[in-house]
């Protein structure tokens, strides 16, 4: 069984960036964060390694019998720095990772260091227009509109949203990186549920940066999807509306999106994704009928959501018939986030990732938001033990030798309500309310054809040729590396069911 990989090798820089970009230039300024960043010794990895597998056999965490769990990562993206005072945290996938090996899952999935995202790879959604200037732009030390609202920003890049800060154009690249590689993994069969929670950036549009989002990993590994599946689920858990995602394939059959999300277009980003808000409004344009919004109000529930995301979903799968899903589980919609006003805790938010699982097709889950590292790091960690099947499995205490165990101050996985809040937030959603919702998704769906063709479609371009190329490079340069760890990579901890 493989252990926790990570492939130290990627191409040289000017294989991925635009032709005519001086690439020698350093495109990321070394980063001091307020908590040691330092690469372990050999001694302490070895030792936390043991820790690993001590769990993995103390909680019996195995290879899921039937299918195959990957998880898509790139470590460089961790040091990464949007800004003192900026919510977005890369932190965050740092936290996510040491709960995720303290617990030995690593041992249960095949483990990625992806390489980052070409520009051929990023331009089959975005303009190139868009990608030169997000690379050439220099980073800036404060957001042009702190002293001037007013003051112009190009493609939204530069404000206090999407600040232009140092190794962007790289920090999107890995991003989409991850995101690409799960669902190449997908359609190649080597894997049944991919995991990037380095991607969901679901705000980005085709020209413009937008809360918090440069590139839109999400679209991009779609329309990998679309080569290969002839129907994609989309599904948005974020507190905020996927709308970039769904404005993408606004005009297509093929991808049916839905968002469950707060709506309240005065005073909440990005102020779109009301229940009338189904797609094209002419119902000659295929997408008629294919984006699903769910709007909701601050204090909502565990048992709400979950009672409304089975009924709206499980509908959804009835009637459209998907081949695959692609989840993004923003954790900003927990309680106790910077940003969001939900009380859902860790446990009612995986149960949707647990509900999707059951329909057994294939899946990719997908990151997003999270303004509260600690949560994030919980809601993410508790998906991928959904995810491979160890769920009721792993203690529910925090393991000891967790990396950067105090920074999540309780040392519980499902903190509680109290824990977290003091006090839940007031509850503004109406069982009735909630129904009407219901009712509204369910007319809606009665428009939208079961397997809709995928004859007479646009197939997104093949970047094949590229990806071979790159890839075959990986091979090569790997196989020149020192053996030295492949008995661990070749030691196995068993499959469920052996002796």
């Amino acid at each position: 069984m493989d252990t926790l990989q990570s492939l130290q090798w990627r191409p040289p820089k000017p294989n991925y960036l635009p032709h005519d970009i001086d690439v020698d230039e350093p495109i990321v300024d070394v980063y001091k964060p307020p908590i040691p960043m330092d690469k372990a010794t050999d001694r302490e990895n070895a030792d936390y390694y043991a820790h690993m597998k001590r769990m993995a056999h103390e909680y019996n965490i195995t290879r899921p019998k039937g299918y195959t769990v990957s998880y898509h990562f790139n470590p460089d993206m961790e040091p990464h720095h949007f800004g003192l005072t900026h919510p977005m945290k890369p932190f965050r996938l740092t936290l996510t990772k040491s709960l995720v090996t303290a617990y030995g899952m690593n041992f249960a999935m095949d483990n990625y260091n992806t390489r980052i995202a070409t520009y051929e790879e990023l331009n089959s959604f975005h303009t190139s227009d868009y990608l030169d200037y997000l690379h050439m732009a220099p980073p800036e030390e404060m957001p042009r509109d702190i002293d001037n609202p007013d003051k112009e920003v190009k493609f939204n890049l530069g404000g206090s949203d999407c600040p232009l800060f140092h190794g962007l154009y790289d920090y999107c690249s890995m991003s989409a990186g991850s995101s690409l590689d799960a669902a190449r993994k997908i359609c190649n069969k080597q894997s049944d549920i991919a995991i990037a929670w380095g991607g969901g950036l679901h705000h980005a549009k085709k020209s413009e940066a937008s809360g918090f989002c440069y590139i839109n990993d999400i679209v991009i590994a779609i329309l990998q999807l679309l080569r290969c599946y002839p129907r994609v689920l989309y599904i948005d858990i974020d507190v905020h509306h996927g709308d970039g995602v769904e404005e993408a394939f606004h005009s297509t059959d093929r991808v049916l999106t839905c968002s469950f999300h707060k709506f309240a277009p005065e005073v909440f980003f990005p102020g779109t994704g009301g229940l009338d808000d189904n797609g094209p409004k002419s119902e000659h344009n295929p997408g008629a009928h294919h984006a699903i919004n769910v709007p909701l109000n601050d204090g909502i529930t565990d048992e709400q959501y979950g009672h409304l995301f089975q009924s709206v979903i499980g509908k959804i799968n009835e009637k459209f018939r998907p081949s695959v899903i692609a989840l993004q589980c923003g954790a900003d919609s927990l309680a106790g986030d910077r940003l969001g006003r939900f009380n859902l805790q860790v446990q009612g938010h995986g149960a949707c990732a647990k509900f999707c699982k059951t329909f057994g097709i294939p899946m990719i889950m997908f990151g997003g938001g999270g303004y509260t590292p600690r949560n994030v790091a919980r809601a993410w960690a508790y998906e991928t033990s959904v995810a491979i099947d160890v769920d009721e499995k792993i203690n529910k205490i925090i393991p000891e030798h967790t990396p950067w165990r105090k920074h999540f101050v309780q040392e519980e996985l499902f903190p509680s309500l109290e824990q977290i809040l003091g006090e839940p937030r007031a509850n503004r959603n109406s069982q009735k309310r909630l129904q009407e919702i219901i009712q509204h998704v369910h007319e809606q769906l009665r428009f939208v054809n079961a397997a809709p063709s995928v004859q007479q479609q646009v197939i997104p371009p093949d970047l094949g040729g590229i990806r071979d190329d790159v890839e075959d490079r990986l091979k090569e340069e790997s196989e020149e590396r020192d053996e030295g760890l492949r008995r661990d990579r070749e030691e196995g901890l068993g499959i469920s069911g052996e002796f």
